[in-house]
């Protein structure tokens, strides 16, 4: 996956950042952490410059995460219920969940998506009760590039510490990285075992 960004990263310049952040929003699977942390990497060696890097990062991240707030605006509110209720299990949720977070979302959901851009596991799904909740789109993108700026700028300037430690990185970002997703795999899986509805 490094190479593969670092390939991307070379041949595209910052339409490649661009593009990377957008689908890191729409696929999670593929690490900003990583993308931009090797963007300020190419910053240390003179290849790009830190503030086109932050902007087009911040740019594909805010136009990938308008993906997520379109599924939750055309979903609607009202069409999740079912959904909801034949998988709750799976979601580990119920309808009540939802009502208090789309009530909560509604009220707070300014901040709300500013500060979840800091927190890897939800910065991209928060986008789906900001849709669901027809929070405005200009506020959305607002928080969103607002919240992402500052993100990308300490990935950047992470990157741009490590300089021409690439090495050194690309030796710890893999097995962190794996690390991570099995555990968020095993507490999703003992969320699942031990979930039960509430008594209505």
């Amino acid at each position: 996956m490094t190479d593969f960004i670092v390939d991307w990263i070379a041949w595209g310049g910052y339409l490649g950042i661009f593009l990377l952040m957008a689908l890191e929003n729409i696929f999670p699977p593929i690490p900003s952490e990583v993308i931009m942390g090797l963007g300020g990497i190419a910053v240390a060696r003179g290849q790009m410059d830190m503030i086109p890097l932050v902007l087009w990062g911040t740019a594909g991240t805010t136009i990938g995460n308008l993906f997520w707030y379109e599924v939750g605006r055309r979903l609607g509110y009202a069409r999740f219920r079912p959904f909801v209720e034949r998988h709750g299990r799976w979601l580990t949720l119920e309808w009540d969940d939802v009502e208090r977070i789309h009530t909560f979302f509604q009220r707070q959901g300014g901040w709300v998506v500013f500060v979840f851009r800091f927190m890897p596991t939800f910065r991209t799904m928060i986008s789906l009760p900001a849709g669901m909740t027809c929070m405005p789109l200009w506020r959305f993108m607002l928080w969103t590039f607002a919240g992402s700026t500052i993100w990308n700028m300490v990935l950047g300037g992470a990157g741009y510490y490590l300089g021409t430690r690439f090495a050194e990185l690309d030796k710890y970002i893999g097995p962190v990285g794996l690390l991570l997703m099995i555990a968020a795999m095993l507490l999703y899986g003992y969320r699942v075992i031990t979930w039960r509805p509430r008594d209505n």
